[in-house]
């Protein structure tokens, strides 16, 4: 859908009373030099513009609209402008789907038809390259020519973002509302035609059409255009949730999460730090790397960046000695050199001294350096020498090239002139030490993800929640068995006591017909003899049958691995601490499928537990492409079975000799 004259257009018909007169006034406000025509029956002028009684005697058909009426007048409203040919339309009214009212909004997207609609219950949108302001209410945008935008489902957020002071560059504003038409995909791909956009920041409460953002957020990958997002709230995307451990922690924030991962979209987790990200994207751009060097003339500022630092995936590498020699060669010799580098203050107010100090430091093998520094902020104060560490900082970066930040550690103390000057100069005036380490590691991310290629998820087909079905632990470990996952040598029988003298002790006892066995005193481990055999049967629930297994020795970590159904995105491999620990410990990576040996295994690495495979407390070293191959071939069972729903093993039991599948479930549709 072609959105270009809604987003850009050169006429505009605002439609209503109080909230058009402000449409008109944000317009007139913000520089907008088209046309602007009031519809009003009661009005003869609405912001010094004479009004037409209907959209029906409009003189010419209007590129946009903006339309405040009452819901049920909107829909007749929006018809008319549809069928006159009218270039999209900001609905404004709330009261459809969002209390509800599903068919109310159904019959005003009928309405539109193949007119971009855009809400309804939104607050429209604001394009500071152009000067449109189709929004009803305050906001804090300036004309500008390059920028980040942000999509917003909220519209109270939206306006937020709009008034935010901490020189976020920010070119376009959406709010959503209820995305009865247009969502963040077609939003997204419409501004990825606008040059003037650097970045774009989403606020999600859920995502009506995964595939369709999926595809939107690929664009963005291959124009290189950054995408970072802050989600909120609980989809109802994924499927029905079954009595699987895997269900509980593979949730849709954690789809979304992997989803995100798989499109390269960086993910945030509070306003500031979208707000802080998206600032440093758009004035100091993607970086090569992660190593970072850290300057400041206070050591409680260093070892705040240090400490914080551990929290992000960057690094601040040691100076070679040649480096710290030559960067020592400028400082005091009492100063220390490191990194992060207290600088001490000998030098304060020589704007010389410091270039020359910040120039030595900036010319090692970093990806980016950031500059602590806390301005005065009164009227009354003489800033002249931190100007004059500023001053230094800006010089640095220009003699060196190397991307670089100024860091405040609160916002008040970085001032409106400050922030303006910096970004003249291309460096982000950022907000906060932690909202810099992760726009740093947002720039790194963006910096590693842009020029790879995106891999497609697989698809899954629809599935019924309501014909679904648990097949035994033993059936279950007989299509692991057959696809080549290891599994325990056992066997299903009434006569628990002969068969384990037939598998060799010790074994272990389960009732069949149980998903959650060891919760009711379904299993027993370890029977070292016929007589704990039978003994055992005499004290667990009662079962016309028993699984008896051999009992997996040498196990140094258990593991769940499950393979979960979500429709809209695919197959969802989580890898977690299994056993008794999957409960307690909430240790789990999520990627969607496809994924290749080096994804899975770079998602088993994050895990904490995976320091059991490493030797840990004298526990051998376990090879891990063991686990790898284990884990590769229990996501091939999910994806060659399309009737399967989830496909969970929990514990896999790795030993030095390979994985073992001990316990496993399978949920399967009827059909």
């Amino acid at each position: 859908m072609n959105l270009s004259r809604l987003i850009n257009p050169g006429s505009i018909a605002v439609i209503g009373g109080t909230e058009a007169e402000r449409v008109i006034a944000q317009c007139d406000a913000l520089g907008f030099d088209g046309e602007i025509w009031p519809v009003n029956p009661h009005r003869s002028e609405i912001g010094g513009r004479k009004t037409v009684a209907s959209v029906g005697e409009l003189a010419s058909v209007p590129d946009a609209a903006f339309v405040a009426v009452p819901r049920k007048d909107t829909i007749a409203i929006v018809r008319t402008l549809a069928d006159r040919g009218c270039g999209g339309v900001v609905g404004y009214a709330s009261g459809f789907a969002e209390v509800g009212e599903v068919d109310l909004q159904h019959e005003l997207v009928v309405a539109a038809g193949a007119m971009p609609l855009l809400g309804p219950n939104c607050y429209g949108l604001i394009n500071a390259t152009t000067g449109v302001a189709l929004w009803p209410d305050e906001h804090g945008l300036e004309r500008r020519d390059l920028g980040a935008a942000i999509i917003s489902q909220s519209g109270n957020m939206a306006l937020n973002f709009t008034l935010q002071d901490r020189g976020v560059p920010l070119t376009h504003v959406v709010s959503l509302g209820n995305q009865a038409q247009l969502g963040f995909e077609d939003v997204m791909l419409a501004l990825l035609d606008d040059a003037g956009v650097e970045a774009i920041g989403l606020h999600i409460e859920g995502i009506r059409d995964a595939a369709a953002f999926a595809q939107a957020a690929a664009t963005a990958h291959a124009q290189r255009v950054p995408v970072v997002v802050l989600k909120t709230g609980v989809s109802d995307l994924g499927a029905g949730i079954t009595r699987t451990h895997t269900a509980a922690l593979a949730g849709d924030d954690a789809a979304f999460g992997a989803l995100f991962d798989r499109y390269g979209v960086y993910r945030v987790n509070t306003v500031p730090e979208l707000l802080e990200v998206l600032k440093l994207l758009t004035v100091t751009g993607p970086i090569s790397g992660s190593r970072l060097l850290s300057l400041s003339c206070s050591g409680g500022e260093a070892s705040l960046v240090a400490d914080r630092a551990q929290h992000y995936d960057v690094e601040f590498p040691a100076l070679d000695p040649g480096h710290a020699a030559d960067v020592g060669k400028h400082l005091d010799a009492l100063v220390e050199v490191g990194n992060p580098l207290d600088y001490h203050t000998f030098q304060w107010g020589d704007r010389d001294a410091l270039t020359g100090t910040f120039t030595a430091a900036l010319s090692g093998a970093f990806d980016a350096a950031m500059l602590v520094i806390d301005f005065p902020n009164r009227s009354h104060s003489d800033d002249s020498s931190w100007w004059s560490t500023i001053d230094a900082m800006v010089s640095a970066a220009e003699r060196t090239g190397t991307a670089s930040v100024v860091t405040a550690s609160l916002p008040e103390t970085m001032p409106r002139a400050l922030r303006e000057h910096l970004i003249e100069r291309g460096l982000a005036p950022m907000c906060g030490i932690d909202e810099t380490l992760k726009g740093l590691e947002a720039a790194s991310f963006f910096g590693a993800r842009f020029g790879n290629p995106l891999h497609p998820i697989h698809p899954v087909p629809p599935f019924d929640d309501q014909a679904r079905v648990s097949l035994s632990e033993w059936d279950a470990k007989q299509i692991l068995a057959d696809a080549g996952v290891p599994v325990p040598d056992g066997l299903v029988t009434d006569r628990p006591g002969d068969v384990a003298a037939d598998i060799g002790f010790p074994v272990a006892l389960k009732i069949v017909g149980a998903v959650h066995k060891s919760d009711t005193g379904g299993v027993m481990l370890y029977l070292e003899s016929v007589e704990d055999v039978v003994a055992a049967t005499r004290v667990m629930p009662s079962s016309n049958s028993y699984l008896v297994e051999q009992m997996i020795a040498g196990g140094v970590a258990e593991l769940l691995v499950g393979v979960r159904r979500h429709d809209g995105l695919g197959w969802l491999l989580t890898i977690g601490a299994g056993g008794e620990l999957t409960e307690l410990a909430n240790d789990a990576a999520h990627l969607l499928l496809p994924a290749d040996a080096s994804a899975i295994r770079r998602a088993l690495e994050s895990l904490s537990v995976a320091a059991l495979l490493n030797g840990y407390r004298g526990r051998p070293t376990i090879d891990p492409q063991f686990v790898v191959d284990a884990i590769d071939k229990i996501c091939r069972v999910a994806l060659e079975h399309r009737e399967f729903d989830t496909v969970e093993v929990n514990p896999l039991v790795v030993t030095p000799e390979g994985a073992v599948a001990v316990d496993a479930v399978i949920v399967k549709s009827h059909g």
